[in-house]
């Protein structure tokens, strides 16, 4: 039975004979399309530069090609794998009215050996009969990645350069520490904002004034730091006055029904609903496998073992997740899924707690998401008063 929003393969019926099938290998500086043109034996390759209508010329090329030979195309089916360049070739493909897919890399077999041969041009010949299986409706050969609109993709911007911002306001606060203890400065307790009046009146143990080359880099280090902590605040700011106004359904609806959780804040509940809830993903299943919350099995013979997380899904939600596992069970201690897990781990052995906590962020993700989409409020789950 067919499963909704399965791209295991393609539903489609697929004639090979009106059918121009490409593959492009992107690169930074030149493409590399290779195509099987219906009624021509030889497979044309083709590197070019990056340029988006001369790529169009050459699939019309190859179509007249192809009706000079015989077969008419009725259909021009083009696929890359994901990567660095995102999803914009495929929106553009697409809106000129060219079937397009994306690959996910780690879906397409490739040879075991220990040293095997890699090249574009062997990189593409994977693609095309990774490609062609999948087009036939064969399973197995390869998946394909959801392309998201222009708009989805914006949406993630906000909670993404809010973790790269907290990042490097750690690091620059660690570096500060770092600083005061090579110089013996301990037991500092310092407003950042009001830190660099006081530089000048710091001693080391010998009485000494912190160093002018050290007090210059430190002065340097806690402007960045207050630059990047308003940035922050900023990123905060219009993400809850784009909230107020956002509709009633949709992403903004999401994130005002998991922020009504006790225990979920809007960051966690809008890096949640942008990352894995708001996508249309078929079932339970799926949410916990695109989350990398699941296990790798390694069973050989006589052999069974569990190698740990896959970790092939969305590494910021399994962080997330992780965490917020934790956090539930200070927050939520009378809900079902912290009795779940208190029993699961009454021995008080660490890594039985270590290894639980992942079972529980997977049964919360799975119970967040029937949450946002079926309004399924998880059994003892204590919500926020309103306001």
């Amino acid at each position: 039975m067919r499963k909704p929003n399965d791209m295991s393969k393609c539903l489609a019926a697929f004639d090979q004979d009106s059918t121009l099938v490409a593959v492009i290998e992107l690169g930074l500086k030149s493409w590399l399309v290779a195509g099987i043109v219906p009624g021509i034996e030889r497979h044309p390759l083709k590197k070019m530069e990056i340029n988006e209508p001369a790529l169009i010329e050459l699939l019309y090329r190859w179509r007249d090609q192809a009706r000079k030979a015989g077969h008419p195309i009725k259909r021009i089916c083009v696929a890359f794998e994901a990567g660095r360049d995102g999803f914009w070739l495929a929106r553009w493909l697409r809106s000129q009215g060219i079937e397009c897919y994306v690959i996910h890399p780690t879906s397409v077999c490739v040879s075991r050996e220990h040293r095997r041969a890699k090249t574009d041009r062997l990189d593409t010949e994977i693609l095309k009969r990774a490609f062609i299986g999948w087009l036939r409706g064969e399973t197995d050969h390869c998946s394909m990645a959801a392309i998201p609109t222009l708009e989805e993709e914006d949406a993630k911007r906000p909670s993404r350069e809010r973790e790269t911002l907290v990042g490097e306001r750690t690091r620059i606060i660690n570096r500060v520490k770092a600083c005061f203890v090579r110089l013996g400065i301990r037991g500092l307790k310092l407003n950042w904002r009001k830190a660099a009046d006081v530089l000048a009146k710091l001693r080391t143990p010998e009485g000494r004034p912190i160093p002018p080359n050290t007090l210059d880099e430190l002065k340097r280090d806690l402007a960045r730091l207050l630059f990047v902590s308003d940035q922050i605040k900023e990123i905060e700011k219009m993400r809850l006055a784009r909230l107020r106004t956002a509709p009633k359904r949709g992403p903004g609806a999401m994130v005002r029904i998991l922020a009504n959780v006790l225990g979920i804040g809007v960051e966690t509940a809008d890096m949640l609903v942008h990352e894995v809830l708001s996508r249309k993903l078929r079932d339970h299943r799926a949410v916990a496998r695109y989350a990398g919350l699941t296990g790798s099995p390694d069973e050989s013979g006589r052999k069974r073992r569990e190698k740990g997380l896959a970790k092939s899904g969305n590494a910021r939600v399994r962080r997330g997740m992780i965490q917020l596992a934790w956090r539930f069970l200070w927050f939520q201690p009378t809900s079902d899924l912290a009795k779940w897990y208190e029993a699961r781990t009454s021995d008080g052995r660490k890594d039985t707690r270590k290894r639980m906590i992942v079972a529980l962020a997977r049964k919360l993700l799975i119970s967040l998401w029937r949450l946002v989409t079926h309004g399924e409020i998880p059994t003892g789950v204590v919500l926020r008063a309103a306001a």
